[in-house]
């Protein structure tokens, strides 16, 4: 069992320090909780995320603070059996019922008590009332402080980058630094509004779906590999692809998706090519890639591959093609009617804007920590946005989780709608009108998000916020969409974290390449699809039948916004060669983080785009 567990370790990418003493530790674990290596790790995971450990390494020091997580895990779980739904009443409570005062228990859970020397950010913007006004008999009000509230470093840059010239920027600080307006004054400050045009199209509101068939799967499927195939022989660089099964000595090339032989993990011995119906029928081939100097290949992937099949069974390749040419894709244009502006001045806007500038925040749910649903890192995050001014927030799922330790278990007296009206809605509205109209917020839901439909691709919320269609607006899942020219693509599903698990790659061993995560967004660009994996991961109701062109990237993006449970991290990312004397096209890719991990905050991303995301700045902060 022990090589089993120390297997489930490496598939989550974490690697052990003094690997006899865990795993002889581990494997005790498992012996007296009843534990499957997988539900260990999985524990582990949950125990790395609450402590906030910066090493995706297990080290034998954090083996007690584990041993107390496993056993605080099955105290809780006998403790729901027993009693589901007990209640104790404090003193608080019978005080309150004797004074008449009908009030839900939960709301006398006050806010956060910060001081203006721990947060200065707080002090100038919060939409949740501190208290509600109910004193107990002895004369103390009720105070809560929470895990979160006593947190020490805040707002901490954890990671950034530093390409923008210091100049407009630089002032624009200054002058918020050195000064401190009031209310009044900062409300009529004049602010830059940026434009804002969707990309594409997907679900619509109150869509129906799970009616998606075999044959909606298949043709899905093959038209990426159709349209992969069409792409490459346009490019100029590769001919006709022909059928792979067919045994030959010369060499020839084909076009496939990569499939792998059984259940488990994929790896060079398991990969099969599976070609279109249209070229072989839809048959799979075994492929040998002992030839391919280096190689990243994921199940779903559709490639060019060039090689020669000598006896029929095996391909044996020479060359592999994991993405689209960029001359291939150099000439696409969305049709004008996918391209709907969000607001009139749109276009003025656009035509006036010499070079793309824009200023943004970009958070990830969940939004509140596992142990309340006071939402606490979102009214954080506000106050931070009020205080810097960006022209843009953009927010992405689960803003209502349902994987919520309250929500699973039901302990919530208010409708999911309710919730996500009252505790999110409500405080971005705040936002909106405090800053001004040339605030703008931009909503993605989340499949995990208990009020919203639990399908992939996603349609938007349903919001229609009064006199604030034009500030806050959602988008579906996946998106995208332009603000000041710059071109943003972002997916709430963690696809980086399913890429990791399925991936298998070769490298040279006296070669260098690049990071394991710059890697992997690579190939959802080379892809030109959100979700390029295949079959998708069991937590996502990937459904064919919707909008399977919701999937598509039809342009490369500017910023690529992909929330993962990997660490955070924001890289820029060269996408092949742009042609002849042409650089290479550059993306910024952004994993913000979760805005709260476990008890504790979590981290977001302040960006400043001018021009390229060369000349860009961004910075990772913890909340």
């Amino acid at each position: 069992m022990e090589d089993q567990i120390k297997a489930e370790f490496i598939k989550s990418d974490f690697t052990l320090d003094q690997e006899d003493e865990i795993l002889n530790k581990c494997l005790t674990f498992c012996i007296n909780y009843k534990l499957t290596p997988s539900d260990l790790v999985s524990s582990w995971e949950i125990y790395y995320l609450n402590r906030q450990l910066n090493e995706p390494v297990v080290r034998d020091v954090e083996m007690d603070g584990f041993l107390q997580h496993l056993q605080n895990e099955q105290k809780e779980a006998i403790t729901s059996k027993e009693e589901p739904g007990l209640h104790i009443y404090s003193s608080n409570d019978v005080d309150m019922i004797l004074n008449g005062e009908n009030v839900d228990i939960e709301e006398t859970v006050l806010h956060t008590p910060i001081s203006k020397s721990q947060n200065r950010y707080s002090d100038s913007f919060d939409s949740t009332p501190q208290t509600n006004g109910n004193v107990p008999s002895s004369g103390k009000p009720t105070k809560l402080i929470t895990p979160f509230g006593r947190r020490n470093n805040k707002f901490v840059v954890k990671f950034s980058i530093e390409n923008m010239p210091h100049t407009e920027n630089v002032k624009k600080e200054d002058e918020n630094e050195n000064q401190d307006d009031d209310d009044i004054i900062r409300r009529v400050k004049p602010g830059k509004r940026c434009s804002l045009v969707v990309h594409g199209s997907g679900p619509e509101i109150d869509c129906r779906f799970m009616y998606d068939r075999i044959a909606d799967r298949f043709n899905a499927l093959e038209n990426r590999i159709l349209k992969h195939a069409t792409a490459l022989v346009s490019s100029g660089q590769y001919e006709e692809p022909v059928d792979p099964t067919v045994s030959s000595e010369k060499s020839i090339f084909t076009v496939g998706m990569i499939c792998c032989d059984g259940e488990g993990h994929l790896n060079e011995k398991s990969t099969l090519l599976q070609s279109s119906a249209e070229h072989s029928g839809g048959q799979r081939v075994r492929v040998e890639l002992h030839n391919v100097s280096q190689y990243s290949i994921f199940p779903g992937q559709v490639v060019g591959i060039a090689g020669h099949n000598p006896s029929g069974h095996c391909f044996i390749a020479s060359k592999l093609i994991d993405s689209i040419p960029l001359s291939a894709a150099a000439d696409e244009e969305l049709h004008p009617a996918k391209k709907p502006a969000l607001d009139p001045e749109s276009l003025s806007i656009g035509l006036a804007i010499p070079q793309p500038e824009l200023s943004v925040i970009i958070a990830s749910g969940p939004f509140t920590t596992i142990d309340n649903l006071l939402f606490e890192p979102l009214k954080e995050l506000l106050a931070y946005a009020n205080r810097k001014l960006p022209q843009l927030l953009i927010l992405l799922g689960p803003f209502i989780d349902s994987e919520h330790p309250e929500i699973k278990k039901g302990n919530v007296d208010r409708t999911f709608d309710d919730i996500f009206q009252f505790e999110i809605l409500r405080r971005l509205q705040d936002y909106a009108e405090y800053m001004g109209s040339h605030a703008r917020v931009v909503l993605v839901p989340s499949v995990r998000d208990a009020n919203h439909d639990f399908v992939f691709p996603q349609p938007p919320f349903d919001i229609h916020p009064p006199d604030l269609k034009h500030q806050i607006i959602s988008l579906t899942n996946p998106g995208m969409f332009e603000a000041n020219q710059v071109k943003i693509g972002c997916c709430s599903v963690d696809i980086l974290k399913h890429l990791s698990g399925e991936e298998t790659s070769c490298f040279p061993k006296d070669g260098t390449s690049r990071d394991r995560m710059s890697r992997l967004a690579n190939h959802i660009l080379g892809q030109r699809s959100f979700y390029p994996l295949y079959p998708p991961a069991e937590s996502v109701p990937l459904d064919f039948s919707l909008a399977p062109e919701a999937l598509n990237i039809s342009l490369i993006p500017d910023i690529l916004i992909l929330p993962s449970d990997l660490k955070y991290f924001v890289k820029v990312l060269s996408l092949g060669e742009g042609g002849e004397g042409e650089p290479p096209v550059k993306c910024i890719c952004v994993n913000p983080g979760r805005l709260s991990k476990g008890e504790g905050g979590g981290t977001f991303v302040e960006l400043n785009y001018y021009g390229s995301p060369d000349t860009s700045n961004a910075s990772i902060i913890g909340i």
